[in-house]
């Protein structure tokens, strides 16, 4: 048997065994939710483990259009969620709301499923053009040159020109060629495929944004205001989070590359299902909750005949046609992103200025440091589905022992295993501090979580001097690095929401957290910018020099963990001013946030693990 697998039923079994003997102690519903959420994020990390492979390979996307467009899905996957839970609050209620967003998820993981044919790479030489031929996926990946009826190996020349080994003399092809002296180009047979892919992407966003948005709130809705079962049934309904992304990155990473990308995206379609038949299924243990907040509304004629109801769900299947549109450009995304940020800070800025006092608007300005430094934290962390991935396909070595390894995108696992088995012991420690009146502030909290994704690249600039003669990196430094990183998440991610809803005053609660989820798409748009600056020269998909690709990664990943680093060391040293903004212990009645709202609220989280 597989041993990734193996290693994966060991770490899930040791962690999975508490949890369900507490699931017993909470109310039926829970568990639905569990299983259904874990089902959710199968599909959801599934699928991102696979994507930038499929756009480099599949469709033959040079590396800066693959990250163009890997970053602007990511980037509307978090800010969906926005109007989807706007749209549920006021009309749908969250039950219809899922149930909705679970379907087209189903549809759009599905559509991923639909390849078609690949696309062809071509060399033209003096009019003649040749077929590059390539077998397998990922880092299994082999190209060659076809010339006449023989496949031949290439490499790159010195002064960027390709040398094509083995040719015979008779071959209508010299066996160098200058750089200049040919061209490069794509050839795509069947471009509908793209569009197909295209759709897929904006039925994910939108169902994302369904979903996502509204399935936890449930389960705060499942317990009394005082209920001491409440904040450990989240912690257990996060299990089911992390527990299906690390399944996801296992066993949809080794379908997409071991059986073919229809297989990958296709399991993290069942997933999705089973999640949708869980949910609908277990309705009845949900004891009523989540339901329209004004049923009879939804039954009234909005667009002719058409109840409200019906009617938004055609605005939002209409909303996935602007989507398709949309996350084609990355450009467009950006542009989008910038504006609604000066939009957000322009009007905190007046808020801040005319309606808030010296308390609150120091609260406030606090805040908006934690958000920034979280977008520092979530563009490092983010590398993982996509430079980090193509490192792991290039330049790292993923053989285990007797004879097997593992693939790039199963590498991911190692953030899934981090979790699962570092939250228990974190939260211990913030227990142990606190019962001791020694937790630290959320400030030193992010600034750790900093400091840590910063360190993690360091980690893999350092393994990359033990890389062999094929310019691989032992997996061990990745790793490594991917354990850090997740160890900086759990500082860093259960803070942010939990200090927007606190640092707020009650009439910007909302706003808050929209601003929180705005600058996290602002942090996934920024991660693709950063994973541009590691591309390579590509063709079909494999990349050219492995040694100039080595020494790319090495010098951003230098760069972008200096800057982490460098971010969370001002951030330390702030600390001790920046903590007094919070004014501790200094809410008044009217500004206190409501403690029964806020849990459903800020657990509304879209993205890896917790955040």
């Amino acid at each position: 048997m597989d041993i990734v697998f193996v290693a994966g039923l060991v770490v899930t079994f040791a962690t999975a065994v508490p949890v369900a003997l507490q699931l017993r102690q909470h109310p039926r519903g829970l568990a639905i939710l569990f299983f259904a959420e874990m089902w959710e994020r199968f599909s959801y990390y599934g699928m991102r483990g696979l994507l930038i492979f499929f756009l480099t390979q599949q469709f033959l996307m040079d590396d800066r259009q693959a990250s163009a467009g890997y970053g602007a899905y990511t980037a509307l996957v978090y800010l969906m969620p926005l109007i989807g839970g706007v749209l549920a609050d006021r009309l749908l209620g969250t039950r219809k709301a899922v149930a909705f967003g679970a379907l087209l998820l189903v549809a759009g993981h599905t559509a991923m499923a639909f390849e078609g044919r690949p696309a062809v790479q071509e060399l033209t030489w003096r009019g003649a053009k040749y077929e590059f031929v390539a077998q397998g996926r990922a880092e299994d990946r082999i190209v060659r040159l076809k010339v006449g009826e023989g496949l031949y190996d290439y490499a790159p020349t010195a002064d960027g020109g390709l040398a094509v080994k083995g040719l015979p003399a008779a071959a209508p092809l010299p066996p160098v060629l200058p750089k200049g002296a040919f061209s490069l180009s794509v050839r795509d047979d069947n471009p509908v495929f793209k569009d197909i892919m295209y759709l897929a992407l904006a039925l994910i966003i939108m169902g994302v944004g369904f979903l996502k948005a509204n399935i936890s709130s449930i389960v705060g809705q499942l317990y009394p205001q005082d209920d001491p079962r409440r904040d450990p049934g989240f912690t257990l309904y996060y299990y089911g989070v992390n527990v299906g992304a690390f399944w996801a990155a296992i066993a949809c990473g080794w379908l997409g590359q071991r059986i073919g990308w229809w297989a990958g995206f296709g399991a993290a379609g069942v997933g999705m299902l089973l999640g949708y038949l869980v949910f609908m299924v277990g309705q009845p243990l949900l004891e009523g909750h989540g339901g329209p907040p004004d049923p009879q509304r939804l039954k009234r004629p909005l667009l002719g005949p058409l109840s409200t109801e019906a009617s938004t769900y055609l605005l939002s299947l209409a909303g996935v046609v602007v989507v398709f549109f949309v996350v084609q450009s990355g450009g467009l995304v950006g542009a989008l992103l910038g504006a609604g940020t000066v939009l957000v800070l322009g009007y905190l800025g007046w808020y801040m200025v005319t309606q808030c006092s010296r308390v609150e608007r120091e609260r406030m300005m606090l805040a908006l440091v934690l958000v920034a430094g979280s977008v520092v934290f979530w563009a490092l962390y983010e590398q993982g589905g996509s430079s980090l991935n193509q490192f792991a396909e290039r330049n790292v070595d993923l053989r285990l022992w007797a004879g097997q390894s593992m693939t790039a995108a199963q590498a991911q696992s190692f953030q899934g295993a981090g979790i699962l088995l570092l939250a228990p012991v974190i939260s211990a420690i913030w227990a142990w501090l606190g019962a001791r009146g020694r937790d630290p502030n959320p400030v030193f909290k992010f600034a750790i979580g900093l400091l840590m994704v910063g360190a993690s690249f360091f980690v893999i600039v350092f393994g990359a001097r033990f890389a062999g003669p094929d310019f691989k990196t032992p997996l061990i430094y990745l790793a490594v690095a991917y354990t850090i990183q997740t160890t900086g998440e759990l500082f860093l991610s259960p803070v942010g929401l939990s200090e927007m809803t606190k640092l707020a005053p009650r009439a910007l609660i909302s706003t808050m957290m929209a601003t929180w989820f705005l600058g996290t798409a602002g942090a996934q748009w920024l991660a693709a910018q950063i994973a541009a600056l590691t591309a390579a020269d590509t063709v079909s998909g494999q990349v050219l020099d492995a040694g100039r690709s080595l020494a790319t990664y090495n010098d951003v990943f230098l760069k972008i963990g200096a800057g982490g680093v460098a971010a969370g060391v001002v951030m330390l040293a702030l600390s001790p001013w920046l903590k007094r903004w919070a004014h501790a212990g200094a809410y008044s009645p009217a500004d206190q946030p409501d403690q029964t709202v806020i849990p459903e609220r800020a657990q509304r989280v879209s993205g890896t693990h917790t955040h």
